[in-house]
């Protein structure tokens, strides 16, 4: 997930995050190196192997590739004009509750809990000590007191781990003492099913009595959908408007059933990494990892301000510096002529040897026919409409850095 250097109102996601995936040939370290029989499954397998699925290995989990005979460009196009339907059910869903919860949040990110209305989410990160990007996630604020996280996959070990030792350490601390400690519950085996594209609301409607007008973009509500009460939040990935629905296990499949009938389409990973690279989107592991700061990444806007005055959160020390002194690189967007830029192709200034950055991500663009790729180049060149090259197998191409998102958001906002 992560770090948009689009605008704010880009970056923004709805109160159930949406999956974060890769491009599957370049994204090494989203894959499993396990056999098949090793892999995690989520609760929707059987339903994709029978919708004759590609499954390939994703983050530790058998996941959906594309579905039967339609390639990845056809699923990306249908989304941006129709609707589809993607499992992100392999996605980390946890419950954090307690009194001193909302303080507990805001010392393990920089964002402003506080203040976020209840039934409201922020984009917000994890840092480690020195400010690095642990991993991106989406918190849902129900109550001061009761909180929905939902974070990568491929971060789960180290995500779950990191939650409790600082746990630990918070529950033995003095406010915890004195106010209330704070429980973790991760919820296991639950479903999340992401409804994307300009139809998904029109047919989501039909399911429901729940006037969806009232839902608008970064709110969420839990709302019945043929007998079912579910939690439901507006926003998503892939740019479109859209809904993410978290459900039990007992009822993931029936509901997955409901919201995958014409015109909705079944929608695999191929075609959710070049949508959420056409939004301007982040993706842990490939755009963001731990030697990465916020500032850097393009992501400054989640820290909150009254936070960066008081410093009172785990890495605000290497982000602080960032802040006051700017950060040595800045991540951007570029369009590549000729060859699409893959990951870890290198740019360079003009008729120079001087490497000023690398490419993240890098796709061909389906809806705008060119070659569009993420980077983070040296502090600087970041100005957009800058001219650099990029090596792109071994030949230098002309770049220009162009401004996120490349393709416009279409969220819902009333």
């Amino acid at each position: 997930m992560s770090a948009l250097a689009a605008s704010r109102t880009t970056l923004l996601r709805s109160c159930a995050p949406a999956v974060r995936h890769a491009r599957l040939r370049l994204s090494v370290r989203g894959m499993a190196s396990a056999a098949d029989s090793q892999l995690r499954k989520t609760g929707l397998y059987d339903f994709h192997v029978q919708n004759g699925a590609k499954m390939v290995p994703f983050a530790g989990f058998s996941m959906p590739l594309s579905y039967g005979n339609v390639g990845a460009v056809a699923s990306h196009h249908h989304v941006r004009n129709s609707v589809g339907l993607f499992d992100v059910g392999h996605m980390v869903q946890s419950n954090f509750r307690g009194p001193t919860a909302t303080a507990f949040l805001e010392w393990l990110t920089p964002s402003s809990l506080h203040s976020l209305a209840p039934y409201s989410s922020a984009l917000s990160v994890l840092l480690n000590e020195r400010g690095g990007i642990i991993d991106d996630t989406v918190i849902t604020k129900h109550a001061e007191d009761a909180y929905y996280v939902v974070t990568n996959a491929g971060r789960r070990d180290r995500d779950l781990a990191w939650f409790k030792e600082r746990l630990e350490e918070w529950n033995a601390g003095e406010k915890a003492k004195a106010e209330g400690k704070v429980e973790h519950e991760v919820l296991d085996g639950w479903g999340l099913l992401a409804l994307q594209g300009p139809e998904a609301a029109q047919y989501l409607q039909g399911l429901t009595s729940f006037d969806l007008r009232e839902l608008t973009f970064g709110k969420c509500a839990f709302v019945p959908i043929e007998g079912f009460n579910l939690h439901v939040a507006r926003g998503g990935y892939t740019g479109e408007d859209g809904f993410e629905i978290s459900i039990p296990p007992s009822q993931t499949l029936e509901v997955a059933q409901l919201l995958s009938k014409p015109p909705v389409q079944l929608t695999g990973l191929g075609a959710r990494d070049s949508l959420r690279l056409e939004a301007g989107m982040c993706l842990y592991g490939q755009d963001l990892d731990e030697d990465t700061t916020p500032i850097e990444a393009g992501l400054t806007w989640v820290i909150g301000k009254d936070r960066r005055e008081t410093g009172d959160f785990i890495g605000a020390e290497g982000v602080r510096k960032h802040l006051k002194e700017g950060p040595p690189r800045r991540r951007v967007g570029l369009t590549v002529d000729g060859a699409p830029a893959r990951q870890g192709a290198k740019i360079f200034a003009p008729s120079s040897q001087e490497q000023i950055g690398t490419v993240t991500s890098g796709i061909p663009s389906p809806t705008l026919g060119k070659n569009i790729a993420m980077a983070y180049i040296k502090n600087g060149w970041h100005k957009k409409g800058t001219e650099v090259e990029v090596d792109v197998r071994n030949k230098l191409r002309k770049a220009v850095l162009t401004p996120m998102p490349f393709v416009p958001t279409r969220y819902y906002r009333g």
